[in-house]
């Protein structure tokens, strides 16, 4: 491994030269040293100790409390990080399976695709060396991801050149691996700030204020992706779920205000006032479209229609009929009484909104202010409600059960009545003049009444700070740790490294470039490798270069710190963390710095020892440089060592607070993941019936996936499949009846050449090679249907009426083999089954072979696919 040293950058050369960037030597008499320091202290210095803070917090050799509260934490925000990332990988896979399963029944499949669905459901299988990238591919791997993970600029740019089918793949590796460690400040900052870029740039292509992150771009599917990390949905799950749940309850209450749609007991004859229950509660009649039943009931008790009431009116006509109005107007002062509930709930959490989002809230403001100089407060309000509301808060509000905020699919009322209230706060965060459905026009006094509520809410989403500075040193610190290494898989790595290099000329045109040198010596990218062998990896990221951060300034919009800064942010960590091993000196005030670093330092304890030679050394330094004073006892230091032991003092309470909490999210993103699981099995189980399906003709019409059969709508388990076989045939057999294509058995020995064939489960065969007198077959083929459907499919394609235009082979080395054929073979095998197709062959290679059987036609297996639907 690399090893890395930090080369000062300019700043760094000219302050150990005795010089100030700009000013006089440290050592000349010019200006007041005092007010120098106090610059030096004051200007952007608490923004900058956050990270040493953290730093001193974190200490894995302090065995106080609080330590041991923050390695639990820190632990469960890692499982919490970790497990976010399979969950993102299993929703890939059941979207994937979920829009493909129905093409592979019907046999319409791509043979690409069909091989994709394969792979998909293949369980991980015996390690194969020969994908795992060489020790020094390694190494390079490790240079480009830590260029890539310090350096978003070049994720930033490339996020906006893949294509969209080419983006989700892309942002897993990015936001799950490159910056997967989620709770982790420099990670986080990093992802923002190739927020940042992206964003920046997609407003810089926008020509039309209308069109602003309306489409469904990379961006946006980038802005919604963000929004499913472990703190947004730990955010959600805090804010909705109560309100939600607390909705769902009311299984019955019915709030539908769609004049076409809404349903209510009918009861024309009296014409009076309607009960409440018959207003709201309508468990037998939804979604009717009320004005036709009403008209059907008057004319199935009068028997015949007024005038007054024709068929088939329009939308509008309807809602103005005023028993139609006497159902809506009581619901539609139910939903803005609901919505407002919401509306103050989410209003209420604003400190709760994770920083990232917050963040990029304020970044939309700001591009659009500089953009759009003209545009007025709302407009840009309605650009940022559009991604809160939109991305963040709408879908979770439409489908809990998605992110895992009621335990169940809603009722169909309560999941009405959530779209409702989602339509409502969207069309208040995104300020339309009118709506789309007529029918919400009822709901504008909810718009009317809220909309300065809702501004100032979006523009108070926007007041949070930077984090340049932090990030900075976050980068000068992350240098001196030797346990960068993020967890990828081998196609993550070989996906972004072909993505790389297919835009190689735009993201790094200069041959000079480092990330156009690290893509040079890598060479192409290896081609994805199948599931099975798609194993992690824990890769080590290290840099190169001696200075990979020299140009952050360009890389990150932020300013170089001095060596004098991290020298006094070390030295104000160190102290912290001596205070915290020796809690009998915490107390005492003033904190006497030199002395406690002396008490340290001729201590027993080898770690204090260390530690407090170091902070003595690092004193010193401070002084000589005019940073800190002797004279004064270090006056500015002792004051922010002192702060920082009062901001530690409430620590544990807040991080035992947070671990409850995570905990809570933890199990949520479990439980959701065993929901993932699940669903995938049933795809499996499903894909599996279909294979049985075609290897059969099924006549009991139960079966209803692997190991289970449907009786009269109840389950129960199927019987085990009995083994087929093994059926014996000689090579003059399949030589007569066209299965053997070629041969390259010599023809004195053909007569001594026989073949197996055994169907283990349905849907899978086994064909084995045999040379008469040898016990073991020479050579042995595992097969499965849909194996050599996507022979043939791949071979020529499937024509009109599912025949096949050309004829695939199947090569079992010493001779090839008509797949249409053998598929029809293997189809009789399974059809027939053992005891009318034992008549057909010997058991045991016979001296004359009998007739073999007529294979069927090949056209219905395809179509057996289909009949699984």
């Amino acid at each position: 491994m690399a090893t890395m040293t930090l080369s000062p950058s300019p700043s760094l050369s000219a302050m150990a030269n005795g010089m100030i960037p700009g000013g006089p030597p440290l050592s000349s008499p010019t200006g007041s040293l005092a007010s120098r320091r106090l610059t030096n202290r004051m200007t952007n210095r608490y923004s900058v100790t956050a990270m040493y803070s953290l730093a001193a917090e974190q200490d894995i050799e302090v065995e106080d409390d609080l330590a041991r509260a923050q390695r639990r934490l820190r632990d469960l925000k890692s499982r919490i990080s970790a497990q976010s990332k399979k969950n993102f990988v299993l929703e890939r896979d059941v979207r994937y399976l979920d829009s493909r399963i129905a093409l592979l029944i019907q046999n319409k499949i791509a043979a690409d695709e069909k091989r994709q669905v394969a792979e998909t459901l293949e369980e991980l299988g015996e390690e194969d060396e020969g994908l795992w990238p060489d020790e020094k591919k390694m190494g390079q791997y490790a240079n480009l991801f830590f260029l890539l993970q310090s350096e978003p600029r070049h994720v930033a740019s490339l996020c906006r050149l893949v294509s969209l089918s080419e983006i989700d793949t892309l942002l897993q590796t990015v936001m799950f691996t490159l910056y997967g460690n989620q709770y982790e400040q420099r990670e986080e900052h990093l992802l923002l700030t190739m927020f940042q870029s992206v964003l920046s740039a997609q407003f810089e292509t926008t020509n039309e204020f209308g069109s602003l992150l309306r489409a469904n771009t990379p961006v946006s599917r980038m802005m919604t992706t963000y929004t499913r990390r472990g703190p947004g949905q730990s955010y959600l799950k805090s804010v909705l779920a109560d309100r939600i749940n607390s909705l769902i309850e009311h299984k019955d209450l019915n709030l539908e205000i769609n004049p076409l749609k809404v349903g209510r007991r009918l009861c024309l004859r009296g014409r009076g006032v309607w009960p409440v229950a018959d207003i709201f509660f309508s468990p037998s009649l939804f979604p009717p479209q009320v004005y036709e039943q009403m008209i059907q009931q008057i004319e199935d008790d009068t028997g015949s229609l007024p005038p007054s009431l024709p068929r088939g009116v329009p939308p509008e006509v309807a809602a103005a009929n005023p028993d139609v109005q006497a159902i809506i107007v009581p619901r539609l002062t139910m939903l803005m009484e609901i919505a407002n509930t919401f509306l103050a709930t989410i209003i209420d959490s604003m400190e709760t909104v994770p920083y990232g989002i917050r963040w990029i809230c304020k970044q939309i403001r700001s591009l659009t202010r500089r953009k759009y100089p003209e545009a007025s407060d709302a407009s840009i309000c309605s650009l940022i409600g559009g991604f809160f509301f939109l991305r963040f808060i709408n879908p979770a509000v439409v489908t809990p059960q998605a992110y895992m905020l009621v335990d169940g699919v809603p009722a169909k009322h309560p999941r009405r009545t959530l779209t409702l209230i989602a339509k409502m706060l969207q069309n208040l965060a995104n300020k339309p003049s009118y709506s789309k459905e007529q029918y919400m026009m009822s709901l504008n006094p909810f718009v009317e009444n809220n909309k300065a509520r809702m501004n100032k809410f979006l523009n108070s989403l926007c007041e949070v700070g930077d984090f340049y500075e932090s990030l900075e040193l976050d980068q000068y610190m992350a240098l001196s740790k030797k346990d960068l290494q993020i967890n990828i898989t081998l196609n993550e790595l070989y996906n972004t490294h072909s993505l790389l290099m297919q835009h190689m000329d735009v993201l790094s045109p200069n041959d000079k470039h480092h990330l156009r040198i690290l893509l040079d010596e890598l060479g192409p990218a290896p081609p994805q490798v199948p599931r099975k062998e798609n194993r992690s990896i824990e890769l080590p990221l290290y840099s190169r270069w001696e200075t990979p951060i020299q140009d952050l300034s360009t890389a990150l919009m932020s300013d170089s710190v001095t060596q004098n800064d991290i020298n006094y942010m070390e030295a104000k960590s160190i102290f912290v963390q001596l205070l915290r091993s020796m809690p009998h000196l915490a107390d005492k005030r003033p904190i006497d710095l030199p002395s406690l670093a002396e008490r340290a330092a001729t201590s027993k304890d080898p770690v204090l020892v260390r530690r407090g030679i170091k902070v003595q050394n690092l004193l010193s330094e401070l002084d000589q440089a005019g940073v800190v004073d002797r004279a004064d006892n270090y006056k500015i230091m002792q004051d922010e060592v002192a702060a920082e032991m009062v901001h530690l003092g409430n620590t544990k309470e807040k991080v035992v607070l947070e671990t409850r909490s995570l905990e809570a999210v933890y199990k949520t993103i479990c439980d959701h993941n065993n929901y993932l699981r699940s669903q995938l099995e049933q795809y499996k189980a499903y894909l599996q019936n279909v294979r049985q399906t075609t290897a059969k003709d099924n006549k009991d019409k139960g079966i209803g996936g692997v190991g289970v059969v449907s009786v009269n709508g109840k389950e129960r388990k199927e019987k085990k499949a009995a083994v087929l076989g093994p059926y014996r045939f000689t090579h003059s057999q399949f030589e007569k009846e066209g299965i053997i294509m070629e041969s390259n058995v010599p023809e004195n020995r053909r007569g001594n050449i026989y073949f197996n064939i055994t169907s283990p489960t349905p849907g899978t065969f086994i064909i084995a090679l045999h040379f008469k007198g040898r016990e073991k077959p020479i050579l042995e083929m595992d097969l499965k249907i849909d194996d050599l459907l996507e022979k043939v499919s791949a071979s020529a394609g499937v024509g009109a009426g599912g025949q096949y235009h050309n004829q695939a082979m199947l090569d079992l080395e010493y001779v090839q083999l008509n797949v249409p054929k053998v598929l029809g073979l293997f189809n009789k095998v399974s059809r027939v089954g053992s005891n009318r197709f034992a008549s057909l062959v010997s058991p045991s290679l016979p001296s004359s072979p009998p007739p073999f059987p007529s294979l069927p036609d090949l056209a219905p297996i395809p179509h057996a696919l289909a009949r699984a639907s």
